[in-house]
């Protein structure tokens, strides 16, 4: 198992307590083939094998991003954010679950602002999936 925490910036700190979200229960996990990610009350999980692509991408404004898990507009992204300087975008080939209990909405990416961005999206990218 191979876990990466978020890195919390203080400005986003109190937005997300607001949400319940906490450095315990913010994570991203690699293991046994499936990518997982928690954030607060939000889960996601997916093959390695649904993996599209992968990169670094920021900085990010924190109107848009800081809180509750986001939706984009503009293409259904999934963001999970705890800070605005960079993360990982994890892009699929089949649309995942996240936002809604009850799995209506789906999400062609997903970003986690993890704390080592550069080691989470090496895991990915592996070539053993």
């Amino acid at each position: 198992m191979t876990r990466f925490d978020f890195a919390f910036d203080a400005a986003y700190r109190p937005l997300a307590l607001l949400f319940g979200i906490t450095e315990r229960n913010a994570m991203v996990v690699v293991e046994d083939g499936v990518l997982r990610a928690r954030f607060g009350s939000w889960r996601v999980s997916t093959p390695l094998s649904n993996i599209r692509t992968v990169s670094i991408t920021g900085p990010y404004h924190l109107i848009k991003t800081a809180g509750p898990a986001r939706l984009a507009v503009t293409d259904r992204g999934l963001t999970f954010a705890t800070n605005g300087h960079r993360g990982v975008l994890v892009e699929f080939k089949e649309p995942i679950t996240g936002i809604d209990p009850l799995g209506w909405m789906k999400h062609p990416s997903l970003t986690v602002t993890v704390a080592d961005c550069g080691a989470l999206r090496q895991v990915l990218t592996e070539p053993i999936r």
